[in-house]
């Protein structure tokens, strides 16, 4: 199981190699989504608000075929990046994949599956503890 490390600047225990950091990894990712040509990715901030991880980052891909491909780019750039396998999840239907490195979770959908989701409304909601 990986552990997630909420120090960005230490060593990410899930990678299995020292030296990685939250801030190297969220860089390969947002760079590899960039590369991919992924549309509309927002990048969350979720330290303190859930133990899911320190970040969630949603992108979309124009159909099927351009969410595995942007999926698949993203694992080998993770691999490239010396962190240990992340999980997966949809990848043989492409209509909503999940990749959690263990401190980023990242959603890649086709644009009605994410539109109908709205995981990105949710997580961006005000606290409500930080409402007056």
């Amino acid at each position: 199981m990986q552990t997630r490390h909420a120090d960005k600047g230490a060593a990410n225990p899930a990678s299995g190699t020292v030296g990685i950091t939250v801030a190297d990894v969220l860089d390969t990712v947002k760079s590899s989504l960039e590369d991919s040509k992924a549309e509309t990715p927002v990048t969350i901030d979720i330290q303190g608000k859930s133990a899911l991880g320190d970040y969630m980052i949603i992108a979309s891909g124009r159909s099927h075929r351009h969410v595995g491909a942007i999926a698949d780019h993203l694992l080998r750039d993770l691999k490239d990046l010396g962190l240990a396998k992340p999980r997966v999840e949809g990848l043989p239907g492409c209509d909503w994949v999940l990749i959690d490195t263990g401190d980023i979770i990242v959603h890649i959908f086709r644009p009605e599956v994410r539109e109908f989701y709205g995981i990105e409304r949710m997580w961006q909601m005000p606290d409500h503890s930080e409402v007056h």
